[in-house]
C-alpha cells in the first residue's frame, strides 16, 4: 500500500481520490464519532473469542482426565462445560455481529450525509468539468460498496481477526514452541499475495469480455432484420465466436488463479496442525507438556481455518470498499471540507446547521459589479483565451444586456460575474469584494445565475418552489408562478400539491424553465444574471415573462445574456462583445445611432438589409 500524503492524481477534470493516509484519517473520524458502539463490538468479539477457547482447552482436560483414570462423571461435567462454552460463544458472537452491524449502519449514514454536504459544497465549475457521471458514480456505486463493507465485511473481519489472535495466543500459552507451529501458515500468505496481484486485472478482463459479448449479442438480436436483409449472418456469427473465445480465455485465467489459491490455502491449514502434533509428541516425550495440551494445541490451530477463510473471503471486498471509500473521500479534497460546508451555520449560528433561505420580500444585498482586466481560457482548451482584457462596471440596480455573435464570450463572462469560474487574470468584484473570496453560500445569496438549463426535483410543485424559500406560504408561491407566466400550475389536478416526475405530472421543457424562474423570484437575489433563461419559451411567452420578471425584480441588478434583441432594447445599457472583448457600451438608442456592430445586429434582427460600408460602392446585380 502506498504511503502518499496527497490525493491520488486524477484525469484532467476528474474529481481527486483520497490518499491512503486521508482515507485512514476519515475512517478514524467515523470510529471516533461512534466510539462506544465500536468499543462494544470489540469487547463482545473478545468475549466470544475467549468463550470459543474453552472447547479445545476442555477437550485437552478430558484427554488428561481419562489418561489419569478419571471416571465418566468427570468427563460428563467437562462435556457440559464445553456445551455451555459453545452456547456462550454463540450468544456473544451474535451480539458482536449485531453491534457491528449497528456501528456499520450509523457510520454509513454519516458517510452518505457527508457526501451530500460535500457534493453540494463543490463549485459548479468543478462539477461541470468532472461530469455528473463521476459524481453520480461516487454517490451511488461507491457509496453502495462502502455500505456493503461497513455493514457486512467490517463486522465479519473484526470477529475473524479477534478469533485468530485469541487462538494463536492460546496456543502460545500452552507452549511457545507449539505457538511457533502457526508459522506453517506462511505459505498461505504467499499464495494470497500471489493471487491478489493477479486477480484484479484478471477479473477486470473477464468483466470486460463478458460485457463485450453481451453487447454484441444484444446488438445482433436487436438488428436481426437488418442482419438478415443484408446477409450479415456469417460475419455476425464470426464476431460472436471471437467474443465467446475471448470470454472463455478470461474465465480460464480466473479459474486458474482460483485453482492455485484454494489448494495451497487448504494445504497450508494442515501444516500447523501436523507440526503441532509432531512437536507436541516430542515435548510430551520430554515431559514438558501433557497429552491433553498437545490435543488442545492441535484443535486450536485447526480452528484457525474458520477466521482465515473469512479474511480470505472478505479480502477482495475490503479492497473494493477501501478503493470506493477513497473515491468518496476524494470529494472532500475538492470541496475543501471534512464533511461540512465551511460557511454553513449551526443550530446557534455556528457551523453545522442548514441555512434558511431569505424570504421573498427581504431586501437583497446590492453592490457595484466590476471586471478589471479579466482574461480567461478554459482548462485544457485548445482555442486559447475566451476573454481578453474585459473591462466592465455594472451599477447597482442597473439592467445590462450582453449581446454579440456566438462564441464572443458572453456566457463565459456571465459565469465569471456569477463566481462560477475564476478569471485567469484580472479581478471580478461585487461591492468591492472579490467574487473568488466569497464563500459559496454567501455568494449565492447575493448573485444568482440562471441559464436555459433547468431541473425539476422529485416531489410536488410546492416542494420544488420551496427549495428557494422554505418558509414561503401558498400565496407567495402562486405569486411567483404568476410572475413568470406559469398559469398552468393552477390548473393541475392537485394544484401546488401535484406530484412531478414519474407517476405524476411531467412538465415539458418550457414549464420546467418557468418553475426554475419562479424559484429565482422566491429567492429574490440582489444580482441576477440571466443566460438565455427564457430560451425554451416561445417568443411571445418569453417576452411576457421577461417583462414580468423585470417588474418583480425592479431595483435589482440584472445582467442578461441576450440573443433576442428585444431584451437589449429594454435594458438600461447594452454591452457588445466580439472576440472576447467589449467593443461597444451604451444605451440602445445611442448604439443604434452610432451605426456600429450593435446597429448591424439590430437591423439584422428586424430583417433589414444592412447598408453597404461608405468606402465600398454598391455591388452590381449579377447578370443572368
Amino acid at each position: 500500500m502506498t504511503t502518499a500524503q496527497v490525493p491520488a492524481p486524477a484525469p484532467d477534470g476528474a474529481l481527486p481520490i483520497a490518499s491512503p493516509r486521508e482515507a485512514r484519517r476519515a475512517a478514524g473520524r467515523l470510529i471516533r464519532c461512534d466510539r462506544r458502539a465500536f468499543a462494544l463490538m470489540l469487547r463482545l468479539n473478545a468475549l466470544a473469542a475467549g468463550a470459543g477457547l474453552a472447547g479445545p482447552w476442555l477437550l485437552g482436560r478430558i484427554v488428561d482426565t481419562v489418561r489419569d483414570g478419571g471416571g465418566a462423571a468427570a468427563v460428563d461435567r467437562l462435556t457440559l462445560l464445553i456445551v455451555a462454552g459453545t452456547a456462550l460463544q454463540l450468544l456473544l458472537g451474535r451480539g458482536a455481529r449485531y453491534a457491528g452491524h449497528r456501528f456499520g449502519e450509523r457510520a454509513l449514514a454519516r458517510v452518505r450525509e457527508g457526501f451530500v454536504d460535500r457534493a453540494l459544497a463543490l463549485p459548479s465549475a468543478v462539477v461541470e468539468r468532472a461530469g455528473t457521471g463521476d459524481l453520480t458514480a461516487r454517490g451511488t456505486t461507491d457509496v453502495a460498496s462502502v455500505a456493503g463493507t461497513l455493514r457486512d465485511a467490517t463486522p465479519e473481519v473484526s470477529v475473524a481477526v479477534v478469533q485468530a489472535v485469541f487462538l494463536l495466543g492460546a496456543v502460545a500459552v500452552l507452549h511457545p514452541l507449539l505457538g511457533a507451529c502457526a508459522l506453517g501458515l506462511v505459505g498461505c500468505g504467499f499464495a494470497v499475495r500471489w493471487y491478489l496481484r493477479r486477480a484484479r486485472p484478471a477479473y477486470l478482463d473477464e468483466g470486460a469480455a463478458v460485457s463485450e459479448l453481451a453487447g454484441l449479442l444484444a446488438a445482433t438480436a436487436a438488428g436481426a432484420r437488418t442482419v438478415d436483409l443484408l446477409g450479415l449472418a456469417d460475419s455476425r456469427a464470426a464476431a460472436a465466436r471471437e467474443a465467446v473465445e475471448r470470454s472463455r480465455r478470461t474465465r480460464l485465467r480466473t479459474l486458474f488463479l482460483r485453482s492455485v489459491l484454494f489448494p495451497v490455502v487448504d494445504f497450508s491449514y494442515t501444516v500447523p496442525v501436523a507440526a503441532a502434533l509432531v512437536a507436541g509428541g516430542a515435548l510430551h516425550d520430554a515431559g514438558v507438556v501433557s497429552l491433553g495440551a498437545v490435543v488442545s494445541a492441535a484443535v486450536l490451530l485447526g480452528q484457525l481455518s474458520t477466521p482465515l477463510d473469512t479474511l480470505l473471503f472478505r479480502a477482495e471486498q475490503l479492497q473494493a470498499g477501501a478503493a470506493a471509500f477513497a473515491r468518496v473521500e476524494g470529494v472532500a479534497a475538492e470541496a475543501g471540507t471534512n464533511g461540512h460546508r465551511p460557511d454553513a451555520p449551526g443550530p446557534d449560528g455556528g457551523p453545522g446547521a442548514p441555512a434558511t433561505a431569505p424570504s421573498a420580500h427581504a431586501t437583497a444585498p446590492r453592490g457595484r459589479i466590476e471586471a478589471r482586466g479579466v482574461r480567461y481560457a478554459y482548462p485544457g482548451g485548445a482555442g486559447g483565451e475566451v476573454l481578453r482584457g474585459v473591462e466592465l462596471t455594472v451599477r447597482p440596480g442597473e439592467r445590462l444586456a450582453l449581446v454579440g455573435p456566438s462564441g464572443a464570450g458572453k456566457s463565459t463572462l456571465g459565469r465569471l460575474l456569477a463566481g462560477v469560474e475564476a478569471p485567469g487574470a484580472g479581478t471580478v468584484t461585487v461591492g468591492g469584494v472579490p467574487v473568488a473570496a466569497l464563500p459559496p453560500r454567501a455568494l449565492r445569496r447575493q448573485v444568482a445565475l440562471v441559464t436555459q438549463e433547468h431541473h425539476v426535483f422529485l416531489g410536488t410543485v410546492r416542494d420544488n418552489l420551496r427549495i428557494a424559500a422554505p418558509d414561503a406560504d401558498d400565496a407567495a408561491l402562486h405569486a411567483a408562478l404568476a410572475a413568470v407566466g406559469a398559469e398552468w400550475a393552477a390548473a393541475l389536478p392537485s394544484g401546488l400539491g401535484t406530484e412531478l416526475g414519474p407517476g405524476g405530472f411531467r412538465p415539458d421543457g418550457a414549464q420546467s424553465q418557468q418553475l426554475s424562474l419562479a424559484r429565482v423570484v422566491l429567492a429574490d437575489p440582489g444580482i441576477l444574471i440571466l443566460d438565455e433563461a427564457t430560451a425554451l419559451l416561445d417568443p411571445r411567452t418569453a417576452r411576457r415573462t421577461e417583462r414580468a420578471l423585470a417588474a418583480v425584480l425592479a431595483g435589482r441588478t440584472v445582467i442578461a445574456v441576450a440573443h433576442r434583441l428585444h431584451t437589449a432594447h429594454d435594458a438600461d445599457r447594452v454591452a457588445v462583445m466580439e472576440a472576447g472583448r467589449i467593443t461597444e457600451l451604451g444605451t440602445h438608442d445611442a448604439l443604434v445611432a452610432a451605426d456600429g456592430a450593435y446597429a448591424a445586429l439590430w437591423r439584422t434582427w428586424h430583417g433589414e438589409t444592412p447598408a453597404p460600408p461608405p468606402d465600398r460602392p454598391p455591388e452590381r446585380p449579377a447578370e443572368v
